[in-house]
This record gives C-alpha cells, structure tokens and sequence, in this order.
C-alpha cells in the first residue's frame, strides 16, 4: 500500500485539486484509493459532491467505528472527511505526553493493506496533524504554484521536511508537481525552470492554469467528470500515469 502526502506549507497551490483529481485519475484506472481530508477547511468530500456528517476526527477521537467514518465516493474511491472537527485531533495530539505525532499511524493501522493507495490532502501551515500525516506517509506530493513566493516556500518545506526524515526514514519528497502554469507568463516557465534547475527529476510535467479545474469542484465533480477533454484533465491523467509507474 503506497501512503503518499500532497503537502506544502503555503495555501492556494492547488493541493486539494491535485488530491481529489489525482485520486480520481488512480482510482478510475482500477486501483483501489483511500483519499483521507487532513485540513480543516474539509473541502475534499464537498469536491466530489458529498457531505459526510463523520470522518476522520469522529473516528480519531472514538466516536464512530471505522466502517461508519468510511464513505465511498466513487467506484474504487473511499473518502474519510475533513472539516472543523479536526480542531479536536490538535487537542488530543498536544495533551499527549509522548508518541503524540504517531497518533494517525496508530488509528489507521486496521487499514494497512486494505487499499493500493492512500492520499492524504493537508492543510496549509505547519502544525501537529500535518507532523502526524509526515509521519504516516511514504512519499510526498508537492504541488508548487509558479510564483516565486512559492519557490521560496518550496525550501523551507524541505527543510522541515527533513527533520521528520530523522524519524521516518521511509519519508522522501518524490514528486514536485507545478501548478498553474501559463505559457502568456514569462515568469512561469522562469520559475519552472529554477525547479528542475534545484529539483531535478522529481518535478513533473506542469498542470496548465485551466478555467475547468476551478469550475468542476463547484458540481462535485472530478475534472475527467466535468471536462474530460479539457488540458486540466489532460494534465492530471499524466501525473497519474506517472505515479502509477512508481
């Protein structure tokens, strides 16, 4: 079972586009897919079109059994939700003495091996949840809007990512995935290629700044649901054919 994070500290890069399409994309090629929503915002269930009253704080926190925290979403995708209650996670990860930041890894060890895949989409900002995600996972996903800001927040994420590296060794950043990208704008291809430059191979192929991708969320749809013709799912069914080979 892969465990693969799509994290980076700054906000608005696209993560949660990236984790629902992504998903998506692996679960439409006959995969079976976790995809769990570590943020508060609790946008991912909302994005394919549900509402889920329980998710992953309920069963975190012992209110609901696994089975009923569980919502299956597409064929071959299951969802445990975000949302606010994931404030009360915080809480209990920081009453903890010790062993707070393998809280997650313990509470969804009954699923090891139950699916192919597991998508973790994070919240922005460094905090206790996003820790714990870096501690479950194998490989991360960074997605990085072509702004310089974001570069600059590219480094810094690495920095802390390597300080969890000490603890998971498993952990690596394996995929940098730019986003937003737009060929009318000179500093976009600037900036993607200071990625590659600092990055190597790890970066992907750039998903295009597409209208559609925005729009599709809004029906609770995937893009390859929404506009399946379009570059944004044109763009996803790369990075997912990508991630499927390893």
């Amino acid at each position: 079972m892969r465990r693969i994070a799509i994290a980076l500290s700054k906000g608005g890069v696209g993560k949660t586009t990236t984790a629902v399409n992504l998903a998506a994309g692996i679960a439409r090629s006959g995969k079976t897919v976790l995809l769990i929503d570590a943020d508060t915002q609790g946008q991912v269930a909302r994005a394919l079109g549900q509402n889920p009253e329980t998710g992953l704080a309920d069963y975190i926190l012992g209110n609901k059994e696994l089975k009923e925290a569980l919502h299956s979403c597409r064929q071959n995708l299951w969802v445990l939700a975000g949302g606010r209650s994931m404030s009360g996670i915080k809480r209990l990860i920081t009453r903890k003495d010790y062993g707070g930041e393998t809280t997650l890894s313990e509470a969804l060890e009954p699923l090891n091996d139950r699916f192919d895949f597991v998508l973790v989409d994070t919240g922005p900002g460094w905090d206790a949840v996003t820790i714990n995600v870096l501690f479950y996972v194998q490989e991360i996903l960074a997605p990085v809007s072509l702004e310089v800001l974001t570069l600059q927040g590219l480094m810094e994420f690495s920095e802390s990512v390597s300080a969890i590296q000490k603890y998971n060794n498993d952990l690596k950043i394996k995929y940098i995935l730019p986003t937003f990208y737009d060929r009318r704008v000179k500093k976009s291809e600037e900036i993607n290629i200071q990625l590659k430059k600092h990055f190597g191979e790890i970066v992907c192929q750039p998903v295009r700044y597409n209208v559609r991708l925005s729009e599709a969320p809004g029906y609770g749809q995937t893009i390859f649901e929404y506009s399946p013709r379009s570059a944004g799912a044109e763009d996803y069914k790369k990075i997912t054919e990508r991630i499927i080979a390893g």
